[in-house]
C-alpha cells in the first residue's frame, strides 16, 4: 500500500481507543517498525496527536475522536460510463470553474440544464455525488454523477 493509505489505516486502527505496540501496528500494516514511527510523525505534523506509552507494555494510543471518510475497497465503484463525468467535475473543482450540466430527473424521463459551481466530490451508498452551488435553484445541491447526461466546463466563478 502507499504511504498515505498506510497513514489513514493507522489512524483508523488507533481510533478504536486501544493501545497498540509498534510491532502490532507494523504487523497489521505489513511495514517495518521504523515506518510506524515515520507514520506517527507524519500524523502528528497534521495536528493529530498520538500518545506514546513507554515501557515493556507500551505502545501508541489515540485519545481524540477523529472523523475520517469511510474508505470503500470495492474496485468497481466508478463504472466506465461515469469516469469522464467524474474526471471533468474533479478538474472543475481544482480549477474553480463552473459547469453546464444536463441532469436527469430521478426517473430518468426528463432533463434540466443547470449551471453549477462544484465544490466537492464524495461517495455515498456506492454512488458518487458532487456538492455544488446550483444557479437555477440559487442554493447548494448534491448531484448524483450517474445522473449527469452531459457536462461542459465553463469559465471561473
Amino acid at each position: 500500500m502507499s504511504k498515505i493509505s498506510n497513514v489513514l489505516s493507522m489512524i483508523e486502527i488507533l481510533s478504536t481507543g486501544k493501545k497498540y505496540s509498534i510491532l502490532e501496528l507494523s504487523s497489521l500494516l505489513e511495514v517495518s517498525p521504523r515506518m510506524i514511527r515515520v507514520y506517527k510523525d507524519e500524523i502528528e505534523k497534521s495536528g493529530i496527536y498520538i500518545d506514546t506509552i513507554k515501557g515493556p507494555y507500551g505502545g501508541y494510543v489515540l485519545n481524540q475522536k477523529i472523523s475520517l471518510p469511510k474508505r470503500n475497497n470495492t474496485k468497481s465503484i466508478i463504472n466506465i460510463e461515469n469516469k469522464e463525468n467524474y474526471n471533468l467535475i474533479n478538474k472543475a473543482i481544482k480549477e474553480e470553474r463552473k459547469c453546464l450540466i444536463e441532469y436527469y430527473s430521478k426517473d430518468r424521463t426528463n432533463t434540466t440544464k443547470r449551471i453549477i459551481h462544484p465544490l466537492d466530490i464524495y461517495c455515498y451508498d456506492d454512488e458518487f455525488y458532487t456538492t455544488a452551488f446550483c444557479e437555477l435553484r440559487k442554493d447548494m445541491r448534491n448531484f448524483n454523477i450517474n445522473r449527469i447526461k452531459n457536462i461542459k466546463i465553463l469559465e471561473k466563478f
